[in-house]
């Protein structure tokens, strides 16, 4: 069961784990420099992360600095920001690009809040998965003769006890989020 259970739990953190790296890229009314994970800027013709072509920091609350390698690059990393959909409206100043985080309105904090229920809801999902995955892993030791069935009924047992504890982490992690995108 030893190598069994590791793999499980390997495979249940690596969904929480996903889930963690998707809430950090929602937007909350604080500066967040992980908002910018996923813009992809076009740069010497191919394209590349943002991260690959800049620094970026949050000297404050409301604003994040994009300050590129390469200063040719710097119309091109605004273009990105502005395609990525963000709601960001980045401001190019001098050799750095200026982003202000403004304060998300009632609405775009509801939107964002269900955003976050449903990427709980797919995290759990994953989790469901993986749980019948071992199930049926285990349904076929004891067919092929590898486990007793009271053997089988007590890894049923711990599998399920394994999908309940991760399934309260994503509520745990999606409510601190959507507590943190209510605040204004």
């Amino acid at each position: 069961m030893t190598g069994l259970d590791s793999q499980l739990k390997a495979a249940m953190q690596a969904a929480l784990e996903h889930l963690k790296g998707e809430l950090k890229g929602l937007r909350t009314g604080r500066a967040n420099a992980s908002v910018l994970d996923k813009v992809s800027v076009e740069v010497f013709g191919s394209h590349m992360s943002i991260k690959s072509v800049a620094s970026i920091h949050v000297p404050e609350a409301r604003q994040i600095l994009v300050t590129p390698f390469d200063v040719s690059n710097l119309n091109a990393i605004a273009k990105s920001i502005e395609a990525a959909n963000l709601g960001l409206n980045p401001i190019v100043d001098g050799r750095v690009v200026r982003i202000p985080v403004p304060p998300p309105d009632e609405s775009l904090r509801k939107q964002l809040a269900k955003q976050c229920k449903e990427l709980g809801e797919k995290s759990k999902i994953v989790l469901r998965e993986v749980r019948r995955k071992f199930n049926d892993l285990v349904r076929k030791q004891k067919a092929d003769g590898t486990i007793a069935e009271d053997q089988m009924k007590k890894h049923e047992k711990h599998i399920q006890e394994m999908t309940d504890k991760f399934c309260k982490d994503v509520d745990t992690v999606c409510a601190e989020k959507e507590k943190e995108i209510m605040t204004i």
